[in-house]
């Protein structure tokens, strides 16, 4: 099971840091297994803007770049199809390591131009899985912001849910927990209930009681699926869940959220 520290406090009034929620689990029973934290993982890399890119001299597919940096103007020779003058991106300097494919950066020669660091896509710090190009970042962000920052990224953690404690399936069982262990206010607001307006026409019949002692439905007429709204696919990405549509996604938050296994079905396809 895994959440992140934003997560939580949606369910708990806290102040807490990573380490001291960590620790207040430990003291309660959950058995914490990894922390990922993106802001050490990515601590050398930093928000970038190119001020000037050209052609290289001896490579087509190849950009010099001016580049401001936390380190000052750097020339970074670049091969991303959208490296243009006025992209905010985030830069790599000389001794990093790059997440993707544990490259360390050295000042070397690239066609005979040196590159002073490299600027870097989504895959390369492993926040996609592909990517076309250098990211591009909101423009606002000042020279030097954190790139965990600028992507929004957080630390996670993981921790090991046994069999009697079905509860640390949510996000909220685990706030529970930590409320009455001292460290924050329960504020895990309330459902509204919303009143059916017409009989469900899905019949729902359980043949094996024993395997399956309930299974509860509801019809919802007039939805139109699509993608899911950002905030949503970026809450699911940061725990390992693929987003996939706005209505399964959905299902995923409550799932994760409250400990409430659900599923959608198109009721257009369902037989007997």
């Amino acid at each position: 099971m895994k959440f992140t520290l934003s997560w939580l406090r949606e369910h708990l009034e806290t102040d807490a840091t990573v380490a001291e929620v960590v620790e207040a689990m430990t003291m309660a029973g959950l058995e914490v297994e990894h922390v990922d934290d993106p802001g050490a993982r990515l601590a050398a890399f930093s928000v970038a803007r190119i001020v000037e890119a050209v052609q290289h001299p001896n490579a087509d597919r190849l950009r010099v770049c001016q580049v401001d940096t936390v380190d000052g103007r750097k020339e970074i020779v670049c091969g991303a199809p959208n490296a243009r003058a006025g992209l905010t991106t985030i830069y790599a300097p000389i001794g990093a390591c790059i997440p993707a494919n544990g490259l360390v950066l050295e000042a070397r020669p690239v066609r005979g131009v040196v590159s002073n660091g490299m600027l870097c896509s989504a895959a390369e710090l492993e926040t996609a899985e592909e990517s076309d190009g250098i990211l591009e970042l909101d423009g606002g962000l000042a020279v030097g912001t954190p790139a965990a920052v600028a992507l929004g990224l957080e630390a996670v953690i993981d921790f090991e849910v046994t069999p009697n404690r079905p509860d640390w399936l949510g996000v909220d069982g685990v706030a529970r927990d930590l409320a009455a262990a001292g460290l924050g206010r329960l504020r895990t607001p309330a459902i509204t209930p919303v009143a059916g307006g017409f009989p469900c026409p899905v019949e729902i019949r359980l043949d094996d009681s024993g395997a399956c002692p309930a299974f509860a439905g509801r019809l919802i007429r007039g939805v139109r699926n699509g993608p899911s709204p950002d905030w949503l696919q970026r809450k699911l990405i940061s725990i390992g869940l693929r987003p996939i549509s706005a209505l399964v996604d959905i299902t995923n938050l409550i799932t994760f959220d409250r400990a409430r296994p659900l599923h959608v079905y198109d009721a257009a396809r369902l037989s007997g």
